[in-house]
């Protein structure tokens, strides 16, 4: 073996070689999911929760480039919108609490299908939500080296609740979730070339003949990805800020362990010095012109909200800034004072300490047909849509938290590292804001992370692949029990993920403790 493969071996470990398998199982448990996702998507035919404000925006902006503030004198616009009157707007632009790329996207469901098709308001969301069932998959297979963890990864996300009922509700955090998972697996790649490089250049050299200070990995196109996908991120919630400084800081990280590794003697200084300005270079100022960029709607716009705000408060220290970016910059202070003044009671709002153990499930529909409507067979039903994970799930990972940060900050392992750093971009921003109206639904942000927490403590369940094969016997057979429990929850629980109408029995049958009513 070369000097440089056994580089290669240090900074890489085993990599899987079964790459036809590898693509297979991700891909075929994506389109399984994928048709769940897309079945009956329009169903119901109405806007439910915070689509009232997202589908309409959505409209608003195919229509005329930014949000548009509804008609005031309208007293049931959500009715008009949903019977086929998508014009409810006015002539003013609405101030708005979130960036619109997930608008955009949205509206690109409503181009295609119609403004008026309930399957085109969910189109975008459902699309995002099958994709990241391969995306986990191939990222799980990268971080263990291992296609068995990579189609558990795939498995554990399509038959999640939570995940299922975000990918057919038109709203904008699984969005978020789905940029940010993207930058993550375009990093894994990066990571996983920049040492093939690493490796190589370092090899190269005779031995004895110590590098103090490089070798330069060249351009990394996947770090750029990363860029575009977190400015993407936040322009769709500023809660993608968070996962550009934690993916900022681990890709740093990642660059810092394996110059040593190699063998670099500097490696900490051409880390900080190096890769660390390069690091701002492909992710910070690359997402901050993606997300300026985003707002190319409201440039171009004579109506947009605060869009001439400039021209009627000129300034003498900033003048020379231009009128637009000026007027921009105004607004994102208006949106922020805006957002954090949101702190109305609600029946379903939930503190993040509840979020992993599911605490306050969502309702985001609920009728309660009688006999004879809608196919009720019994004195009363109930037709319901709410945002419960699948326990099976959320309670390992709520378990597993202990063990990933044991694994990281003990055993030095880098992919529970990875995975903390996933989970805690998404979920500890929020305990700041606990005085704020939020929900639990807003743990998709990070649910992708929580199902590789999952798989990392089933992989040892497994057994390693020297073990004996009794050993992995057993270990598969756990396994194996713990997804048939996982699938089994799913298929009780798929009537109100799904608003089936079932007799209200049933729909109590299904909620287990007070706080999921």
């Amino acid at each position: 073996m070369t000097r440089t493969e056994q580089l290669r071996v240090r900074l890489l470990g085993y990599r899987p070689t079964d790459r036809f398998w590898g693509w297979f199982w991700p891909v075929l448990i994506m389109v399984l999911g994928g048709v769940l996702r897309f079945w009956a998507l329009g169903r119901p035919h109405q806007l439910i929760f915070d689509e009232t404000y997202y589908v309409k925006q959505g409209v608003s902006m195919l229509d005329h480039g930014v949000e548009m503030r509804t008609l005031p004198s309208l007293k049931t616009p959500d009715a008009l919108f949903t019977h086929g009157t998508p014009n409810v707007f006015g002539t003013e632009g609405d101030l708005v609490v979130h960036p619109p790329v997930g608008k955009w996207m949205i509206a690109a469901g409503e181009a295609i299908f119609g403004q008026t098709s309930s399957f085109g308001w969910r189109f975008a969301v459902a699309l995002v939500g099958t994709l990241s069932i391969l995306m986990i998959g191939r990222a799980a297979r990268r971080m263990f080296g291992s296609t068995l963890t990579g189609a558990l990864a795939s498995f554990l996300l399509a038959f999640e609740g939570h995940h299922f009922v975000m990918s057919r509700t038109g709203i904008l955090d699984i969005i978020v979730m789905f940029w940010a998972l993207a930058a993550f697996c375009a990093l894994l790649i990066d990571r996983d070339r920049s040492r093939v490089v690493l490796a190589e250049k370092v090899g190269s050299r005779p031995l004895g003949v110590w590098v103090r200070f490089g070798p330069w990995l060249g351009g990394r196109p996947w770090r750029w990805v990363a860029g575009v996908c977190l400015g993407l991120c936040i322009g769709t919630k500023w809660s993608g800020l968070y996962f550009l400084a934690a993916f900022g800081l681990m890709a740093v990280w990642w660059d810092m362990g394996a110059r040593r590794a190699a063998g670099v003697r500097r490696w900490g200084r051409t880390s900080l010095f190096v890769d660390g300005p390069y690091a701002v270079l492909t992710l910070v100022l690359t997402s901050l012109v993606v997300y300026v960029s985003s707002w190319a709607g409201w440039f171009v716009s004579s109506t947009g909200y605060d869009r001439h705000w400039a021209a009627t408060n000129p300034s003498k220290d900033y003048g020379w800034v231009p009128a637009s970016l000026r007027s921009l910059w105004q607004y994102q202070k208006e949106m922020y004072r805006s957002a954090i003044s949101i702190t109305s009671g609600h029946p379903y709002e939930m503190n993040p300490w509840g979020w992993t153990v599911q605490a306050r499930p969502t309702s985001f529909f609920y009728e309660g047909p009688k006999k004879g409507v809608e196919g009720c067979t019994v004195a009363q039903c109930s037709k319901a849509i709410t945002s419960l994970g699948t326990i099976s799930v959320w309670w390992l990972a709520t378990v597993a938290l202990a063990f990933i940060l044991y694994q990281w900050l003990v055993r030095r392992d880098w992919r529970a590292g990875a995975i903390a750093c996933g989970i805690a971009a998404g979920w500890l921003p929020w305990f700041q804001y606990q005085h704020r109206t939020i929900f639990e639904f807003y743990a998709i942000a990070f649910e992708p992370y929580a199902v590789l927490a999952c798989v990392f403590v089933l992989g040892l369940v497994i057994g390693p692949v020297d073990a004996s094969l009794h050993r992995r016997r057993v270990g598969l057979m756990w396994v194996g029990g713990y997804l048939v429990l996982t699938f089994a929850l799913f298929v009780f629980y798929w009537p109100v993920y799904t608003a089936q109408v079932i007799p209200f029995s049933h729909w109590q049958w299904r909620m287990w403790f007070p706080s999921w009513v």
